[in-house]
């Protein structure tokens, strides 16, 4: 029902979301984590409450167990940034990352696999000075932040070299932004963000039911020969 990609999922992962979700993936999970698996840009358009932003989280927690399982060190930065316009996202994210890495956690003990520490730090507008700071001296692995919190972080000289390696940059609700100034801002600060980085970066966007799709899609993946498939639409698979 998945296309085989939770079967090749770390077996903690896979554990956890089977006994979290015995009736299986969503359609948006199954089509997403096949497309994203393959490291591909993706964008997935669905409604509300299709499990859209666990689908995206998923894939990056596997790969880390799957690194950590194969002896990788993890890198000194965050491997994955989470940009959502939303300020709401802080509830978000407890409920579709720390609690899902907590209890992925329990499970890998349970089956006595060894799972990798993986830390998660918030950094919007609110954020104290002081979390700032520690965010600096201690990475986390993901970074959740808003537009404009990352056009900060890529700015200034220090927050920007913590953003090196980052491999994976999920944008969440970018319908929200598709047809104003955040939406071309954002784009801007993806792609200083990829020049910023060492590394290939791998887009997802998650977004509501929009038309036309493929419009959303470019402002994902950008502009340019290498964003484009021959026919000239984005070089981007939409789910």
């Amino acid at each position: 029902y998945s296309g085989g990609v939770l079967e090749t999922f770390h077996p903690a992962v896979r554990a956890w979301f089977e006994r979290r979700f015995p009736e299986g993936p969503t359609e948006p999970q199954a089509r997403g984590w096949k497309e994203i698996a393959a490291g591909k840009h993706s964008l997935i358009a669905a409604p509300t409450g299709s499990g859209k932003t666990l689908a995206a989280f998923l894939v990056c927690i596997d790969r880390m167990y799957r690194a950590h399982e194969a002896g990788a060190e993890m890198g000194d930065g965050p491997q994955v940034v989470y940009v959502s316009p939303l300020k709401a996202l802080a509830v978000d994210i407890h409920q579709n990352l720390e609690a899902p890495l907590r209890e992925i956690a329990e499970v890998a003990a349970e089956l006595g696999l060894a799972s990798p520490e993986v830390r998660v730090a918030v950094r919007t507008g609110d954020t104290a000075p002081s979390e700032r700071a520690a965010m600096l001296k201690r990475p986390p692995n993901f970074l959740i932040t808003t537009p404009e919190s990352l056009y900060l972080l890529v700015t200034a000289e220090r927050s920007r070299e913590m953003l090196r390696g980052v491999e994976t940059v999920i944008v969440d609700e970018i319908h929200a932004v598709a047809g104003n100034k955040r939406g071309s801002h954002l784009a801007l600060t993806l792609e200083r963000l990829a020049h910023a980085g060492v590394k290939a970066q791998q887009r997802i966007g998650l977004s509501a039911t929009q038309r036309p799709i493929e419009a959303v899609a470019r402002l994902l993946v950008g502009a340019g020969t290498d964003r484009s498939n021959p026919d000239g639409s984005p070089r981007c698979a939409i789910v």
